[in-house]
């Protein structure tokens, strides 16, 4: 069976899912759907584009996601992202931050249906890739079930038959982003609940999934499922992705492999007057938890930061941490 890209994904998060961090997580999973950070309406159309929206062609496929809350400025904004290639465009309607607030988008448009209905409609209408929407199960006293049953109904309507639902209410008044992102408790069946209820459309869950078991279990109940910040901590998770998630019949790449396939985009970022920093903070969590993962740290670390450092910190690193590990395993051998 062939499943869609959507399965399993991995979430925009704003400083962290930078077209470096994608072309890695690539190396460790060719199935799953990867997005961008947020880029507002605004930034699209008045930015710089090449460096906003640049991406490598290995990253497909890939979803662009964009902030903003009025119709024809996100509907140009999405034509672009279109013409651009991209193969999703998704709207932010769950960002809790003040900033985000004080531009009325992100996780305030809950609120306001029909004004996101109208974005859709507007974003859909002008260019040919499916729309998406990323959301809360609620914001503040906005908790009944009837509330978010509302809201996708109406945007539904529009025509949106994907949502990315964060399984946390957030909270605009009172908690931080790192908070909202942590405090609201999760409700798992409250998504599950509106899969049951609207069957007719895509439901991806979102919100406090640590494993790749976790993720198996919760496609039980909905369409796919999409992790944050534990596929960027520990990003050798997504090396199970494609045969765990996808049934691909291929092995899961090791750590090293995925590594030693980043030095010649490395190289290439070098030589476009790149710092290798700029990738190898993507990285570092590769080996957590694992023997000498705090020495891969510290080398890289150290080494990646001055202007002239080469991809040899890298291959320096990879050597280190995989050289030990063979070592640890010739003694257990011989023991």
């Amino acid at each position: 069976m062939t499943y869609p890209a959507h399965r399993f994904s991995i979430a925009p998060m704003m400083d962290w899912t930078d077209r470096h961090c994608r072309v890695f997580h690539r190396q460790l999973t060719a199935r799953a759907l990867l997005y961008t950070e947020m880029v507002t309406a605004d930034a699209v159309i008045h930015g710089d584009r090449a460096r906003l929206l640049g991406y490598s062609e290995v990253e497909h496929p890939i979803a662009l996601q964009l902030g903003g809350s009025d119709p024809a400025k996100l509907a140009e904004a999405a034509r672009i992202g279109a013409g651009l290639g991209y193969d999703e465009i998704n709207l932010n309607v769950g960002c809790p931050s003040d900033r985000v607030q004080e531009g009325r988008f992100g996780a305030c448009l809950m609120s306001e249906p029909e004004l996101v209905a109208a974005c859709v409609a507007a974003m859909r209408a002008h260019q040919p890739v499916p729309v998406t929407v990323k959301c809360r199960i609620g914001i503040d006293d906005q908790d009944a079930e009837e509330d978010l049953r509302r809201f996708i109904d109406v945007v539904a309507d529009a025509g949106c038959t994907r949502f990315v639902v964060h399984a946390r209410k957030a909270w605009l008044k009172g908690l931080s982003p790192k908070e909202n992102r942590e405090v609201p408790p999760l409700d798992y069946e409250r998504v599950y609940r509106l899969k049951a209820a609207r069957p007719d459309l895509e439901i991806v869950i979102n919100g406090g999934i640590e494993t790749i078991e976790e993720a198996r279990r919760h496609l039980d109940h909905v369409d796919g499922v999409m992790l944050g910040r534990a596929a960027y901590q520990n990003p050798a998770i997504l090396a199970d992705v494609d045969r765990l998630i996808f049934d691909a019949g291929t092995e899961s790449p090791t750590r090293a492999a995925a590594l030693e396939a980043m030095l010649p985009y490395i190289e290439q970022h070098l030589k476009r007057g790149g710092r290798l920093s700029n990738i190898t903070r993507h990285v570092l969590g590769l080996y957590h938890g694992q023997p000498r993962g705090k020495t891969f740290r510290r080398h890289l670390s150290e080494g990646a930061t001055s202007a002239d450092a080469t991809a040899d910190v890298l291959r320096d690193a990879i050597a280190i941490v995989e050289r030990r590990a063979d070592e640890a395993s010739d003694s257990s051998r011989a023991a």
